[in-house]
């Protein structure tokens, strides 16, 4: 076998010859990435006629053993980017992830595995390959986990690798496993296909017609990035056309002749009954990805069983793709490996360092999912200057931090995805939340947490709520968002709509003052204009069913804040029914900042410390007094008339309000 540190030799002509390990690039990734990706607008990403073209090159000079080999995409790495194994499928080419090359490349060191066509290494083989590379490379950077991404075939050989590895910081990223083989429609190949090449050929047109999945979701998904629909369908139509020709004529017949598939799926058998057996054995952390139109095997069903089956587990489902996941244009590996909370550089995760900011496609997705509350609640933001004048829009907000935003939480936290991206848009600020445990709590048994709103809101860089990672963020100097009321408030019962339920305990004053942070205290209203709460906690615990749930949702959550008393601390974790309402509008009003520079030793004294924490919570409640004051005199508050204004105005026109 060849050198582990060593790339492919002689694979690609010289002109698109491979970097080797070692060239490293430290860069800015959210710069980066917002060039590349507006590259990619221009028409420069990568497609599956890429796979097909490159493939072509990889197996001109086939032959040897299996190595690993690192594209030049992924050359401009961050320093200390943990390493990342890809583990083909059964095409064995290794250039399954190369939609997603460009940003993981931005922080992962990645090697992929190639398998040549005619390598006849057997399945335990593969897995000790891998094994020696984890185990080599786990010995020279032991801080450093290793990340094993799999698809199909690649997933038995991370698991297997995975039991056999206990002692190994491993990260487990999983495409619809083949451990669903015996359960599967290939599995009904086996005993014909020595002696009908027919239908091995039928098999192959069948694999492929797995690849592109779901059209109408890809488009769907391309649009949000923000590429213009006539390259879409340019683009689809160019992979239409290309997938017959390739298939008839070179790459996948070539890539899987009748031999080397027969192997394969003798492979996969093997692989499938190696992996059951030791399932029980894996500690690595696991996310499995799983297709919901996988036409080659029963994936779905196979993530819910792999999460019941292993102790660290997760999944996340894809209803409207295919087999070949990675080679679909909806998922981004990036993204999702950040909203789940899977992206680490060191031994534990840490929230606030490793944290991966927002690319602008991640920003489109973000705002495309919650463009529609957006629309409706027409939401009209105010700041104030450091001179104290009520300005419109967020010109009052400093630009540098550390900055505290302090303020109260509507029902369901409505407010706080339209607030975030209107920073982000306005002033370019990427505001981080500190969240409640029930954003980072893994309930194997409540499928409710994989939704994605709960990926959508990781992906912003939300926190835990504890005294360290405040800490963390004011001294990175961040602009963060707190609520001291906590779920409390997003939680509230009927007729307590804008009452602030904050503990006594001056948490944030002192922390804020040490970083001579500025305090900006305040409000939005508008949440009784777009629904009304029918059925809240006091109506849910009367039954026995529903309180039995709340007791057990709320005892599954880490405890926080024992030491604070009144009614913050009960924050019993239910799902208030609402009934909508014709909509209001949204109204937000940032007070003036309160500077805490030149204030730490003066705000060591708790008295100093609560009347200072006092004040933060009156401007807050006459932010809120302010606003429902004023809507009053809006005369765009009901949905009718901003319809009408848009009608004479234009749909992009902004609609005005009451006058300061």
């Amino acid at each position: 076998m060849t050198s582990i540190a060593a790339c492919v030799a002689g694979l690609l002509p010289a002109s698109r010859q491979i970097r080797r390990r070692g060239s490293l690039q430290t860069t800015s990734c959210l710069a980066d990435n917002r060039r590349l990706e507006m590259k990619n607008v221009q028409g420069i990403r990568k497609s599956l006629k890429d796979f097909f073209d490159e493939s072509k090159d990889f197996i001109k000079s086939d032959g040897g053993p299996p190595r690993w080999f690192s594209p030049l995409e992924c050359g401009s790495r961050s320093y200390g980017s943990p390493l990342l194994l890809f583990l083909p499928g059964i095409d064995g080419v290794g250039l399954g992830l190369i939609q997603h090359h460009h940003m993981l490349g931005k922080i992962f060191d990645m090697w992929c595995l190639h398998i040549p066509v005619k390598d006849r290494t057997s399945f335990t083989g593969l897995v000790k390959l891998v094994e020696e590379t984890v185990r080599s490379e786990s010995h020279l950077s032991p801080g450093r986990p290793i990340y094993l991404v799999g698809e199909s075939l690649g997933a038995c050989i991370a698991l297997a690798v995975a039991s056999r590895s206990p002692s190994a910081d491993l990260v487990l990223i999983l495409a619809n496993p083949a451990t669903s083989f015996g359960r599967s429609q290939l599995q009904a190949l086996l005993p014909f296909s020595e002696v009908i090449s027919d239908l091995l050929h039928l098999s192959l047109l069948y694999i492929l017609s797995s690849m592109k999945g779901d059209l109408l979701g890809m488009v769907t998904a391309s649009m949000v990035k923000g590429i213009p629909l006539q390259q879409i369908v340019a683009e689809l139509s160019q992979d239409v056309v290309a997938i017959p020709f390739y298939l008839s004529l070179q790459v996948l017949a070539d890539i899987l002749p009748q031999e080397t598939l027969i192997w394969k799926l003798q492979m996969l058998k093997t692989a499938s009954a190696y992996v059951n057996s030791c399932l029980h054995a894996i500690e690595a952390q696991t996310l499995i990805l799983s297709s919901g139109r996988d036409q080659l095997l029963p994936s779905q069903e196979e993530g819910e069983r792999l999460c019941h089956a292993i102790q660290k587990c997760e999944t996340r489902h894809f209803s409207n793709n295919g087999h070949f996941l990675f080679l679909e244009d909806g998922p981004d590996l990036v993204s999702i490996i950040k909203g789940a909370h899977f992206y680490r550089s060191g031994k534990y995760l840490d929230y606030v360092s490793d944290y991966v900011p927002l690319t602008l496609s991640e920003f489109n997705k973000l705002y495309a999912y919650h463009r529609l509350l957006g629309n409706i609640s027409s939401p009209v933001l105010l700041s104030t200057s450091e001179d104290g004048k009520i300005v419109k829009g967020l010109g009052g907000i400093p630009s540098e931090g550390p900055v505290l935003f302090v303020g109260y939480h509507m029902l369901l936290g409505l407010e706080v995805i339209p607030m975030i991206c209107q920073l982000f848009i306005e002033r370019k600020i990427s505001l981080r939340g500190v969240g409640h445990p029930i954003l980072f709590t893994k309930l194997r048994e409540n499928s409710f947490h994989y939704t994605p709103p709960f990926d959508a809101i990781a992906m912003t860089g939300v926190v835990p709520l504890s005294a360290k990672n405040l800490y963390k963020l004011l001294s990175s100097k961040s602009h963060v968002l707190l609520y001291p009321g906590g779920i409390r408030e997003a939680l509230h019962r009927k007729g307590e709509e804008y009452k602030l339920f904050w503990p006594k305990q001056q948490e944030f004053i002192r922390m804020a003052a040490q970083f001579r942070a500025k305090i900006i205290p305040f409000g939005v209203v508008g949440e009784d204009d777009i629904s009304e709460l029918l059925f809240d906690y006091d109506d849910q615990i009367k039954i026995p069913c529903m309180r039995s749930h709340i007791e057990e949702l709320t005892n599954a959550i880490e405890k926080f804040r024992t030491a604070a008393d009144g009614e913050v601390v009960n924050q019993y974790l239910h799902f208030p029914i609402c009934l909508p309402k014709f909509p209001g509008r949204f109204y937000y009003y940032f007070g003036k900042p309160i500077d805490t520079e030149g204030r730490r030793e003066e705000l060591r004294d708790k008295e100093k410390s609560r009347e200072l924490y006092l004040r933060v919570q009156a401007e807050v409640e006459k932010c809120l007094a302010f606003l429902k004051e004023k809507r009053e005199n809006d005369p765009y508050r009901n949905l009718l008339n901003r319809l009408a204004y848009w009608v004479t105005h234009g749909l992009t026109s902004e609609v005005p309000t009451f006058e300061l």
